[in-house]
């Protein structure tokens, strides 16, 4: 016979059945359910740990990188020498060197790489497409456009009087991109990559009648265009770079709504996320980052494409961690690229924008080929 409780006579233990405890049951027992969450928290630790630690690694590989870039070239400076001009500063033909020619260069590898690369990010999380870069929403036509006319039609023979038409042309063909994409009843991203399609093959068409038709304008374009970090001077980086800063700091504003944004933008707005708010000031950390970068260095391609895919790989999809290491990661390929095409072709150099597309580009089919491309 049983007693209430649903347990035989004398026999084996009641239980409360709305706690789903046996009742005088031992401790161990009653904490079996809490055991696999022991696990799950460790593996996260390791996770957080195993990133920290990578993001440590990426912050030593730009300083190498950097120094690499002060000390070598057509004429090597030894790492010293460059430390005692740095730090004390001094004269002679090595001091000029270093601070005249290669700490801007230095510089402008720095601002356009880390603005490459974090608008890569940015722009692959706008729009998720883990393919996405600034050349694909017209960004760095509409800055090959602003050029073409300027040298064109206004006489600007300069990289100092690239910089603002670059940024103007990049920022009001991304602005044309985001009306179009976001015109109806509601901005998606397969819109915007549409309306991005066909800006940028109106702006080619452009750029290309304007070039073929005057050989003198081709002539000084194609100096702008190739993507190179040589002859630019400090006037460039205090021209573009708070306007890079700015932006930088409003794309890393945006990685927790990205975040939320990426499980669907009915989940994105239960979770706080406010989609036309992300994506405008999305839209204008783009026209900031990318149109600053492109200003200064010219249409380099492949950073910001490669550089936040190949960090998904590692990171996962977290906004917050793929910005981290983009901001530090494509500097260090910005400005390898750099050091390595001061090799290749010695004495003379090889274009940035040259080495980037040559090399990098059949690396990201390979990885591509080898693994599929994280999804975002």
């Amino acid at each position: 016979m049983k007693s209430r409780g649903g347990a035989a006579d004398g026999g084996g233990t009641s239980t409360d059945t709305s706690a789903g405890v046996p009742l005088g049951g031992s401790p161990a027992a009653s904490t079996l359910t809490e055991e696999p969450a022991a696990p799950a928290r460790t593996v996260v630790r390791r996770a957080g740990a195993v990133r920290w630690y990578g993001l440590a690694l990426a912050a030593l590989a730009l300083v190498l990188v950097c120094g690499l870039s002060l000390s070598v070239g057509a004429r090597s400076i030894p790492f010293a020498t460059v430390w005692e001009v740095l730090v004390r500063g001094g004269g002679g033909e090595e001091a000029f060197v270093v601070r005249e020619l290669r700490v801007p260069r230095t510089a402008i590898g720095l601002l356009a790489g880390a603005a490459l690369g974090l608008a890569g990010a940015l722009m692959q999380g706008l729009t998720r497409n883990p393919l996405a870069d600034p050349g694909l929403l017209g960004v760095n036509n509409g800055a090959s456009a602003a050029v073409v006319t300027a040298i064109a039609f206004l006489g600007v023979d300069s990289p100092i009087g690239y910089v603002w038409f670059a940024l103007l042309g990049a920022a009001v063909a991304y602005a044309v991109v985001y009306l179009l994409g976001s015109s109806g009843r509601a901005s998606t991203p397969e819109r915007m990559v549409l309306a991005g399609a066909a800006i940028n093959a109106m702006l080619i068409a452009y750029v290309s009648a304007v070039i073929l038709s005057d050989l003198s304008v081709f002539d000084e374009f194609r100096f702008w265009a190739v993507g190179s970090l040589a002859g630019r001077d400090t006037d460039v980086v205090v021209q573009v770079g708070p306007l890079i800063l700015i932006g930088v700091v409003a794309a890393l504003g945006l990685a927790r709504p990205l975040n939320a944004l990426a499980l669907g933008e009915e989940t994105g707005r239960a979770l706080g996320a406010h989609t036309e708010r992300t994506r405008l000031t999305g839209a204008v950390a783009v026209a900031l980052l990318c149109g600053g970068a492109t200003a200064a260095a010219g249409p380099i391609a492949f950073v910001g494409l490669a550089v936040p895919h190949l960090v998904r790989m590692v990171t996962g999809p977290d906004q917050r961690w793929v910005m981290a290491y983009s901001l530090l990661l494509a500097p260090v390929l910005l400005l390898g690229a750099d050091v390595l095409g001061r090799f290749l072709v010695s004495p003379g150099e090889l274009e940035a924008g040259i080495v980037t597309a040559f090399f990098g580009a059949p690396l990201f089919i390979l990885l591509s080929r080898r693994r599929r491309i994280a999804a975002l």
